[in-house]
């Protein structure tokens, strides 16, 4: 399947990307805009030695993560931005309890049932640690089908090798858009697992916990845990830079908006505007460098989301006051058009 070209939904695709990496458990709950992940995995996991269970609640169904994980093996779940609110509790107790896992939100509009459209809302949920406690994720935002797929794959490593839950956030524009995908098979790669849950097999049992009792046990363990996300932070950035080297104006977005954002770009520099892109891939670790960086060139910088303005705060927080920071939003399941931002970029070179 190695190099095989297929058109895909990017569900489908983030599905397809899960096999490829070797997850054989999923567990989920239907919401729209993301159906098409759990009714994908459901035909195509009994296919490779998989299981997939439709769980009765998107809480018994991260839970039942914990659970396989906990066993050793590669196990994920998806939902919409009120199913993955419902999970908060327990994406928490798998980073407690330091469990490998993928969790995909497939975003929508809110709060509260909202709507089905596309949104950006949840990145705050998503960066900032959603549930309870001291705790982060590697959060990575892809824009396009192909980029989708690529993440899963890398999500997996990357979970067994942090041992952390990652997510991936998309939105339902991402998970409808249907693209040419190459199917790419990744390299294998071994993780020690020392600690699953596997039996004694003649070893002394293990534990997989995140209650710590003991006098200073807790505060040891998530300084520890603070480590492990700086490390993500100096190996694990990703970004794309599109015409930033000498932008007057640097417009940052993530996902979709990103997507829109680079066309609006290039139409732009047809018209000798001087706009360029910076796009976080991981959301969290956050890009800080390369925003920092273009700050030494770019005059202004403008942040375009598809919420009220959430992502606008780690730019801001990342330029420290060096340049002003404009924001344009969309919210609740507003889409920005390039010829719409083509007019806003315009009306921020004007305040330069």
């Amino acid at each position: 399947m190695s190099g095989r070209q297929v058109l895909m939904k990017g569900n489908e695709a983030i599905a397809e990307g899960a096999v490829a990496a070797g997850c054989r458990y999923f567990f989920g709950y239907p919401i729209t805009p993301q159906n098409e992940i759990p009714e994908y995995m459901s035909r195509r996991l009994p296919e490779v030695g998989g299981v997939f269970v439709q769980s009765e609640s998107e809480v018994a169904a991260i839970n039942m993560v914990f659970g396989a994980s906990a066993c050793g093996v590669r196990a994920m779940t998806s939902s919409s931005s009120p199913g993955i609110s419902l999970k908060q509790e327990g994406i928490s107790y798998l980073a407690g309890a330091e469990l490998p896992a993928l969790i995909v939100n497939i975003q929508r509009g809110g709060p509260g049932l909202g709507n089905i459209s596309a949104s950006q809302g949840d990145y705050f949920q998503a960066t900032k640690g959603g549930g309870h406690g001291d705790y982060r994720m590697l959060v990575y935002a892809p824009s396009n089908v192909q980029e989708a797929y690529d993440l899963v794959i890398k999500a997996f490593d990357k979970a067994d090798e942090y041992r952390t839950p990652v997510m991936v956030l998309g939105d339902g524009i991402l998970g409808q858009t249907m693209e040419p995908l190459v199917l790419r098979k990744p390299k294998a790669r071994r993780f020690d697992k020392g600690w699953a849950l596997t039996g004694c097999e003649g070893r002394a049992p293990n534990v997989v916990k995140s209650l710590f009792m003991g006098e200073g046990e807790l505060e040891r363990m998530n300084l520890l845990r603070q480590k492990k996300y700086d490390r993500m932070r100096a190996r694990e950035v990703m970004c794309e830079e599109y015409m930033a080297e000498d932008a007057e104006l640097a417009v940052v977005a993530f996902g979709t908006a990103g997507r829109i954002a680079k066309a609006a770009v290039r139409l732009a520099r047809e018209r000798g505007i001087k706009a360029g892109l910076i796009r976080p891939v991981t959301l969290f670790p956050f890009p800080d460098r390369v925003v920092q960086k273009a700050a030494k060139t770019a005059s202004r910088f403008l942040v375009v989301e598809m919420n009220t303005g959430q992502m606008v705060e780690d730019v801001r927080l990342a330029v420290d006051a060096a340049r002003p920071v404009g924001f344009y939003g969309r919210p609740g399941g507003g889409v920005p058009t390039p010829a719409e931002l083509l007019k806003v970029f315009g009306r921020e070179l004007r305040k330069i």
